[in-house]
């Protein structure tokens, strides 16, 4: 018990339970993906996965055999493809940002010196326009590939998860079908 003051000018105090957690074990996998600093140019923040694929094993000489991992290849691709979309995308947007910069600043150094801050803008606007209008179909097509390539890990994220489930209400005080 805590003793609690019941106004600050009383000296006296009646006992107040402490507060108590209702569920003290927590039976979940935790996961903790976690998120780096921003890419100065492409300004995206890289996840690192804590389920990346395990390294291969030092053995085995074929670089792309899928018998060097342990557990279900469906998964190891679908981690594989998760990190693939992300280098995709990271690589889109820093190709992307360091293009515009380099537009940006050639710009910027078109103009006289003694351009001032209206004239500035005036360029600028006139340059962001153009550079919208020049990308236009270029990010239509990456939309595209990212929304292809996102839906198919999503799919295929699915489907680890659902085979794991089955295997858990099949297998319910086994391995939960995890091969070795």
């Amino acid at each position: 018990m805590v003793r609690l003051p019941l106004s600050l000018s009383s000296s006296s105090s009646l006992p107040v339970k402490a507060p108590h957690s209702a569920r003290a074990f927590h039976a979940s996998l935790s996961r903790r993906h976690l998120v780096g600093p921003p890419d100065p140019v492409s300004h995206l923040r890289p996840v690192i996965y804590d389920d990346a694929p395990p390294p291969p094993k030092p053995r085995v000489r074929h670089p792309y055999s899928l018998r060097e991992f342990t557990g279900d290849t469906r998964e190891y691709q679908w981690k594989m493809q998760r990190q693939e979309l992300d280098a995709f995308n990271h690589a889109f947007w820093l190709d992307s940002n360091t293009r515009f910069y380099a537009a940006k600043d050639a710009v910027l150094q078109s103009l006289p010196d003694e351009a001032g801050a209206e004239q500035r803008e005036h360029a600028l606007s006139a340059f962001y326009a153009r550079w919208v209008a020049q990308e236009r179909a270029r990010i239509a097509a990456y939309d595209a590939e990212w929304r292809k390539r996102n839906w198919s890990t999503i799919l295929l994220g699915a489907r680890v998860r659902y085979q794991e489930l089955v295997a858990r209400v099949m297998h319910p005080f086994g391995r939960g079908g995890q091969d070795e």
